[in-house]
C-alpha cells in the first residue's frame, strides 16, 4: 500500500472511505533521523515532524535525535537507536557535514550505511560537503563553487534579507518554514550537483549534499498543497 497522501478529491468517495477505515489499522511507517548537529539540523527537521504530525500521524512517524557526534560514531549511535526502538525503524537517516573530519571517516559512513541496510531497514547517508547551509542556499541559487563553509553565511544573509527575514544564524528554528515554498528549486539544484559529482567520494564531492534524498521522500507530506 502506498504511503502517499490521498487526493482531496477522493476523500469523500464511498470506496475511498472503506480504504480509509482499513488504513487506520495499519501501523505508521517509522523513520529515525539522527543528526550530527544538536541545534540547526534538529530544529529544521523538528519543524517537518510537526507539520507531518498535524496531517499524517497515522501513516508516517518521524523521530529526531541530535546526537552531537560525527561520522562513524554517529552511525553507530543511530544503529543502536534503531535496534532499540520498540516500533522498528524502516528508514534510518544519518545527517552529517564534512567539516574537518578525516576523509576516510566521512567516506566510511556512507559505506557503513550501505553494508548494514537490509529489506527490513535501510540506512541512508545524508551528508553535506561542506555543510547543511549548502542545502539552505540551494533553495535560492545553484552553487557550483567549492567555497569554505563560513562563506555560506553572508550568502544566506543576503537571500534572507531579500525575503525580509533578517540575518542567518545557526540554530534558527524557522528555516524550514522560510524555505518550504522553494523546496522544488532546492531539490532540483541539489540533484544536479549530485549528478555532476558521480564517481567521486563524498570527501571529493564539494559542493554537494544528499539532503534532497530525505526531503524528496517526505515531499508528499510537506508540500504547500497536496492535490
Amino acid at each position: 500500500m502506498s504511503l502517499h497522501p490521498l487526493k482531496k478529491t477522493d476523500m469523500n468517495k464511498g470506496w475511498m472511505q472503506k480504504r480509509l477505515d482499513r488504513s487506520k489499522r495499519i501501523h505508521p511507517e517509522y523513520h529515525l533521523i539522527v543528526t550530527e548537529g544538536t541545534k540547526t539540523e534538529p530544529e529544521y527537521f523538528y519543524a517537518i515532524k510537526e507539520l507531518i504530525n498535524q496531517r499524517y500521524s497515522e501513516r508516517i512517524h518521524l523521530e529526531i535525535q541530535g546526537k552531537g557526534e560525527n561520522t562513524v560514531s554517529l552511525f553507530e549511535s543511530a544503529k543502536r537507536l534503531a535496534e532499540d526502538n520498540p516500533n522498528g525503524c524502516k528508514h534510518v537517516w544519518i545527517v552529517y557535514d564534512k567539516d574537518d573530519f578525516p576523509a576516510e571517516h566521512f567516506n566510511l559512513t556512507e559505506q557503513l550505511c550501505k553494508n548494514n541496510s537490509s529489506n527490513g531497514r535501510t540506512y541512508h547517508a545524508i551528508w553535506s560537503n561542506q555543510c547543511i547551509e549548502l542545502w539552505f542556499l540551494l533553495h535560492f541559487d545553484y552553487l557550483q563553487s567549492d567555497i569554505r563553509r563560513e562563506e555560506y553565511y553572508p550568502k544566506l544573509n543576503q537571500r534572507l534579507k531579500q525575503l525580509g527575514k533578517g540575518d542567518y544564524r545557526k540554530n534558527r528554528n524557522d528555516m524550514f518554514s522560510i524555505l518550504r515554498p522553494k523546496l522544488d528549486t532546492a531539490i532540483s539544484n541539489a540533484k544536479k550537483l549530485y549528478e555532476e559529482k558521480q564517481g567521486l567520494t563524498p570527501t571529493d564531492a564539494s559542493p554537494c549534499t544528499t539532503v534532497f534524498q530525505l526531503i524528496e521522500t517526505l515531499l508528499p507530506y510537506i508540500k504547500e498543497e497536496n492535490t
